[in-house]
């Protein structure tokens, strides 16, 4: 079980999310404001962040990139999402662990979400 932050504007996707990762096993944060996010992983010990690549006027690869300056939230796994094309290697290249393209399936978010909790557990 993993502390999951899901920061998202859209609130229907995030308590799909939610509930999809709660179903699994994990505690879920949903979150719709990214300037909150150190804060969020602070109070609930976050292990893995699920980041919307727009977010009511902000860029969640600003928002990534922001995290991984910082020596206390560089090492948590950040998977982004986005229904954009081509913007994966954007949101790689900002310090992204993995992208998901939307819509995307939920047996690909949990197989994922594991495969990359799997990975950074052993930190």
């Amino acid at each position: 079980m993993a502390n999951i932050l899901i920061v998202d504007d859209d609130q229907t996707i995030g308590f799909m999310l939610r509930d999809i990762l709660e179903f699994n096993g994990h505690q879920v944060v949903v979150s719709q404001e990214p300037r909150k996010t150190k804060e969020n992983i602070k109070s609930n010990n976050i292990d893995l962040i699920l980041l919307d690549k727009l977010i009511s006027g902000v860029d969640g690869t600003d928002v990534c990139a922001d995290l991984r300056k910082d020596e206390e939230f560089a090492d948590i796994p950040v998977i982004m999402m986005s229904a954009l094309h081509n913007v994966n290697e954007i949101c790689k290249q900002a310090g992204a662990t993995e992208f998901l393209s939307k819509p995307f399936d939920m047996e690909t978010l949990i197989s994922l979400t594991d495969e990359i909790l799997e990975k950074h557990s052993g930190k």
